[in-house]
């Protein structure tokens, strides 16, 4: 009888730890929704014209950069942003914005890098590697590591190969999807950490597919914080698991431009 009142009260100790700890990554960071908003913007890939939705052409980014040096606004390093809303860091300045990319695209390189190196502006890549120095868009190893080398480019993980978590939900046992998830989860940081010798902390969600379990699993495997692409600010009321990103397209120049970066307040 005692050693069933023992396990009983174990599994409910377990339970409520599994709880508290989804509990602290699923909501916001502070206790107050005041603060700054800082819009995050999302780049895949670039080139003289749109091949396809995700495409912006390189002369509508070099304007968009340029917009964003003419009106004020400061290019912030993403974990400078993430520190603040993890209550280690300040608040970022006045009007600040940060510049991430997904995937790994070799424009990343060609197109993207010259220009954001002429305004020495940070930018935080997150990279699923089974991509790289494989598939024929991709970059290369060599490639990544000459930009992280010259310190403007921060190279994160978007999982190892980009799955489509619900549909591997379904496809699976619980138990195998739990070890697809970790897999995923765990082999892309192990890769980039060992490749580019630089601490993998941050996850951007395939698809912007993630939900409360997946935010746990992921905090397990040591990331710290992880990005959807939910059109909107970022700011201290977002849960540090699930801070929201602007997937920038072609259209999104001038006007348009100004209006997504004014989303951003102090």
């Amino acid at each position: 009888m005692f050693l069933d009142f023992w396990r009983v009260g174990r599994i409910a100790l377990l339970g409520g730890a599994v709880l508290l700890l989804a509990s602290s990554i699923t909501r916001p960071r502070r206790d107050t929704e005041t603060g700054p908003r800082v819009p995050i913007l999302l780049y895949h890939r670039f080139g003289p014209v749109v091949s396809d939705g995700m495409t912006v052409t390189t002369s509508v980014f070099a304007s968009q950069l340029r917009l964003i040096s003419e009106r004020g606004y400061t290019v912030i390093p993403l974990r400078q942003l993430v520190a603040y809303l993890q209550n280690q860091g300040p608040a970022p300045p006045a009007r600040a914005v940060v510049i991430t990319a997904d995937d790994g695209h070799r424009s990343i390189y060609t197109d993207m890098a010259p220009l954001v190196k002429s305004y020495r502006l940070p930018v935080t890549l997150f990279i699923y590697p089974s991509a790289i120095s494989n598939a024929k868009w991709a970059m290369t190893w060599p490639e990544l590591e000459q930009l992280q080398a010259n310190g403007l480019f921060d190279v994160q993980s978007h999982t190892y190969w980009h799955p489509n978590f619900n549909h591997e939900r379904k496809r699976l046992t619980p138990a195998a999807y739990q070890h697809f998830v970790d897999w995923q989860f765990q082999r892309s940081k192990d890769a980039l950490q060992e490749k580019l010798h630089r601490q993998v902390e941050l996850l951007a969600w395939p698809f912007g597919i993630y939900d409360e379990w997946l935010m746990s699993e992921a905090h397990k495997c040591g990331y710290e914080a992880a990005f959807t692409i939910e059109r909107r600010a970022a700011s201290p009321a977002d849960p540090i698991m699930a801070l929201p990103r602007f997937l920038v397209t072609d259209p999104d120049r001038g006007l348009a431009f100004e209006h997504l970066l004014a989303s951003g307040s102090r």
